[in-house]
């Protein structure tokens, strides 16, 4: 089959979780079908970035949308579309008018839409089948930011979750089949036939992500893209709520926080007891050096693939019951769930005191992700979605 691939942004490298989950689908769905990769961009794309690519696609096309371009359809989006900002952000008519051409030029059998982001361009395709990628339900994820921003961003912030939600439910009956990434997301999209939703989780890559002994010198550890506003405000919950409490009992604590892009607030939160890295050539040297894995989100939706990684690598893990929802883990046996800044400080001064404790809560944790997540299996239920009538 020749499967076109609409990215709305280049999946290389691996610093966000739409490239992640974009990159190992290519990667598998690559291994029987010929896959088409069409990504947008508002930026160049390093030659080493493509040559990743290369071995899966046997077609690669970025298209870039200019800066001028982008700022254009935001003030237009704000004042003459009912769009969504996200979906206003990456449309251009031009590139649709490429996307086109390119469907045709390649035969293509199906096209496949990661986000929303891209619906607009493949939207009026009628001769092709499509099947869009919610991933996750944006709208809820911006619903939740409302009550932390800013009072003056606070009224755009409730207008785009308005879009987002509105958008998921209008753009649902232009494609022959819809994906999201869990049952948690897939319950969010507001549509009367949301139950046809296929769920595709994420997976992990078990061969890679495997634990090494090493000198541990990190008490904790919290990964993810540093920028992005979930992990920004659960880094800031961390280090302000959390750690306070847990230097009452253990005043030599040390916390590393490690991911791409921090942002000028993650900055502000280093210190002698925690290190922001920013981004690291290769995360699993500091999976291997801490002893425990915390994600305390409060906010996002989805599935996390930080956890799925800290669990693949045998580290303890304590995240939040809004995480665990998408991962369904079991509560207390393979992982441990905080529900206040007390209940996360216990927790961890438990399991440093507690080897045995941390050693079985991280060996029934890496069982369950073996069992539960696989970029092979996901892949292929994508895969038969495509073909299924």
């Amino acid at each position: 089959m020749e499967i076109f691939v609409l990215l709305s942004r280049f999946p290389y490298p691996l610093e966000k979780g739409d490239k992640l989950r974009a990159f190992y689908q290519i990667k598998e769905l690559s291994k029987t079908h010929s896959i088409h990769l069409c990504a947008l961009s508002d930026k160049k794309v390093n030659q080493s970035s493509i040559d990743k690519l290369l071995p899966y696609c046997s077609s690669i096309d970025v298209i870039q949308i200019s800066k001028i371009q982008i700022y254009y359809n935001i003030l237009k989006g704000l004042i003459f579309s009912k769009l969504p900002l996200q979906v206003s952000y990456f449309f251009n008519k031009s590139a649709k008018s490429q996307i086109f051409s390119l469907v045709k030029k390649y035969q293509i059998d199906h096209i496949y839409a990661q986000l929303i982001r891209t619906a607009e361009y493949v939207k009026d395709i009628d001769n092709v089948p499509k099947t869009l990628d919610y991933m996750d339900a944006l709208s809820r994820g911006m619903e939740r930011r409302i009550e932390n921003s800013s009072f003056y961003l606070r009224p755009f912030v409730r207008l785009e979750a308005y879009r987002l939600k509105r958008y998921e439910h209008f753009i649902f009956s232009y494609f022959n089949k819809t994906t999201i990434i869990s049952e948690q997301d897939k319950e969010l999209i507001v549509n009367a036939n949301n139950d046809l939703i296929q769920i595709i989780p994420n997976g992990v890559q078990h061969d890679f992500f495997k634990s090494k002994k090493s000198e541990k010198k990190y008490d904790l550890i919290f990964t993810g893209n540093m920028s992005y506003e979930p992990n920004v405000l659960s880094a800031e919950y961390l280090v302000r709520e959390i750690i306070p409490l847990i230097k009452k009992q253990l005043p030599l604590i040390q916390v590393a926080i490690v991911g791409a892009s921090p942002s000028s607030r993650v900055k502000a939160l280093a210190n002698k007891s925690v290190l922001v890295t920013g981004w690291v050539d290769d995360i699993r040297t500091y999976y291997n050096a801490a002893r425990i894995f915390i994600a305390p989100m409060q906010i996002g939706t989805g599935l996390q693939n930080k956890l799925l990684e800290a669990m693949a690598m045998e580290l303890p893990c304590i995240t939040s019951e809004l995480a665990n929802n998408a991962l369904g883990a079991i509560e207390g046996e393979s992982i441990l769930i905080g529900r206040s800044p007390e209940e996360y400080a216990n927790f961890v001064v438990h399991l440093l005191h507690n080897e045995e404790e941390r050693n079985r809560l991280a060996i029934d944790g890496n069982d369950y992700v073996k069992k539960q997540y696989s970029w092979e299996t996901s892949t292929k239920k994508l895969a038969e979605t495509f073909i299924t009538e």
